[in-house]
C-alpha cells in the first residue's frame, strides 16, 4: 500500500486518532503528519489473506494476536503509527490497547513496486527500533520470493531469502510451511512466474 501525504496542519495523536476514527480510509501517522493509504492490488489482497489465515490457524489457542491491515503498530518510543500488511503480538502489554499494538514479535509487508522503498528502508527502520521484533517478513507480490529481516542474539539482522519450492521458517511464531501455500491462488502478469 502507498502512503501519500495529507495537506492540513500537524496533528496531536489524540486528534488523530479522533479524526481518523471517522474517515473511509486509513492513515498512517508520521511526526505529527498524516499519510493516506491507497489500496494495493488483488495478488496484495489474496497474499496478505493467505498468510493470515495460516498465521490464524497455527497460532489458535497460544494467547497471541494476529493482526491484518487494520491494526496499527505505534512506533516504540514515538509517535508514529503505521499499518503493516500482518502483525503478530503475544506481548502481555498488548493485550489491553484499543487502538494499536506496540511490541510485535513479527511484522509482514507485502510488497509493491510503490511501497517497496518504504518497506525496506524508513519503515523498517522504525520497526527494528523494538526490541520486541523478531522477525520482519517481505513478501514479493509478482513473483515467488520471500526475504525474512531476523534479529540475532548479537541484535544484528540476518537476511534469509526463500524462492519457489523452498520450506520457510518462522522462528518468531514457531511455524515452518512451503513457499506455495503463502502464493495459493495468485496469477502473475506475463513475464513473471505463471500461475502457482
Amino acid at each position: 500500500m502507498v502512503a501519500a501525504k495529507e495537506q492540513f496542519p500537524k496533528l496531536t495523536p489524540e486528534e488523530y486518532f479522533a479524526w481518523e476514527e471517522q474517515q473511509r480510509d486509513r492513515h498512517e501517522y508520521l511526526n505529527g503528519e498524516v499519510y493516506a493509504m491507497s489500496g494495493g492490488t488483488i495478488n496484495h489482497s489474496d497474499i496478505s489473506g493467505n498468510f493470515l489465515a495460516l498465521l490464524k490457524a497455527h497460532m489458535r489457542g497460544k494467547g497471541c494476536k494476529v493482526l491484518n491491515s487494520d491494526a496499527r503498530v505505534s512506533i516504540l518510543n514515538s509517535a508514529n503509527y503505521v499499518y503493516p500488511d500482518l502483525s503478530v503480538t503475544c506481548d502481555q502489554r498488548d493485550k489491553t490497547t484499543t487502538q494499536y499494538v506496540t511490541y510485535p514479535c513479527l511484522v509482514v509487508e507485502v510488497l509493491s513496486p510503490s511501497t517497496e522503498a518504504y518497506d525496506r528502508g524508513d519503515k523498517f527502520r522504525m520497526y527494528r527500533r523494538n526490541p520486541s521484533l523478531q522477525e520482519y517478513f517481505l513478501v514479493d507480490s509478482e513473483t515467488i520470493a520471500i526475504e525474512i529481516f531476523r534479529r540475532t542474539e548479537q541484535d544484528a539482522w540476518q537476511i534469509l531469502n526463500y524462492q519457489a519450492g523452498d520450506v520457510v521458517e518462522l522462528m518468531s511464531v514457531n511455524l515452518t510451511f512451503p513457499i506455495e501455500a503463502i502464493y495459493e491462488d495468485i496469477v502473475f502478469e506475463a513475464g513473471a512466474v505463471e500461475e502457482t
